[in-house]
């Protein structure tokens, strides 16, 4: 059941593969800074130790708005800093002198800045932004293996709680397959959204006979809103790479068949969609 105690407002920005602007009453975050043009080459050879050649990959396509476009950010919420489409060098320019929520590895990667601050799995921490205070949740991930990934839980007062008592929240899930141990999120929480990074991303590591899978699909996300009880979700993190295995007619298509497509809003890159 939705909860009507929820007072704020809530639009979501898609610009590009994972990185959004997240918009609440007058705060604005921005998830994983990717800016880059499409057909830029970025060598991933570091991701893999046991490569044997250079590895590189790119965009396929441009992102939906540039930095010039940008409204002011006041913070970012960096679910890890070391993969090219979570945060590439012209992203990067975004993190100096910015209020940033990333991994303990990141945190410790992007010193000596002062505003990055590192999070680990479930922590919860008090983080004032714009004169709003936030309590900032970090959520598991697994992703790649061999590096450190978060996703996030938001909750202000203006979220107010459900009927039961929890917290309304609003989770941004990171890069991340489908985990046993988020559904106690539950007991914590009440997500009013997810934003959630899709895509069924899967890669082939050097000395693997099968595609790893590193992202959620389409049914994992499925799960997960029955699991949890998610109020609404975002997809984004489905377009523009070639390890996407699921875009955005698949997951349209699982949704509907999965009975949830009535909770799903699917937005336009670069357009500002109310969500809640």
């Amino acid at each position: 059941m939705s909860s009507s105690s929820f007072k704020s407002s809530v639009s979501v920005t898609h610009i590009t593969t994972a990185t959004a602007i997240l918009q609440i009453d007058d705060v604005t975050f921005l998830t994983d800074p990717v800016f880059g043009p499409a057909g830029v080459e970025h060598d991933i050879t570091h991701l893999f130790p046991d490569a044997k050649e250079p590895l590189v990959t790119s965009s396929m396509e441009d992102p939906a708005l540039g930095l010039h476009e940008l409204p002011p950010i006041d913070s970012v919420l960096l679910s890890h800093e070391d993969h090219c489409d979570n945060l590439d060098p012209v992203g990067r320019q975004l993190l100096d002198g910015r209020h940033v929520v990333t991994t303990m590895d990141g945190a410790k990667n992007l010193a000596p800045r002062p505003g990055v601050h590192g999070i680990k799995p479930w922590e919860q921490q008090t983080h004032f932004i714009r004169g709003v205070k936030y309590e900032i949740t970090g959520t598991p991930c697994v992703h790649l293996p061999g590096g450190e990934v978060t996703g996030f839980i938001l909750h202000t007062a203006a979220f107010a709680h459900s009927a039961d008592g929890r917290p309304n929240a609003i989770w941004v899930t990171g890069d991340t397959v489908y985990l046993e141990e988020l559904k106690q999120m539950k007991q914590k929480f009440h997500i009013m959204l997810a934003v959630m990074n899709l895509g069924a991303a899967k890669v082939m590591p050097p000395g693997h006979s099968e595609p790893l899978q590193i992202t959620m699909s389409g049914g994992d996300a499925a799960r997960l809103v029955r699991e949890i009880g998610i109020e609404r979700i975002v997809p984004i993190h489905f377009e523009a790479w070639h390890h996407f295995t699921e875009m955005g007619k698949d997951l349209r298509q699982t949704f509907e068949k999965e009975g949830i497509l009535e909770k799903v809003s699917f937005v336009v890159p670069g357009v500002q969609s109310k969500i809640l």
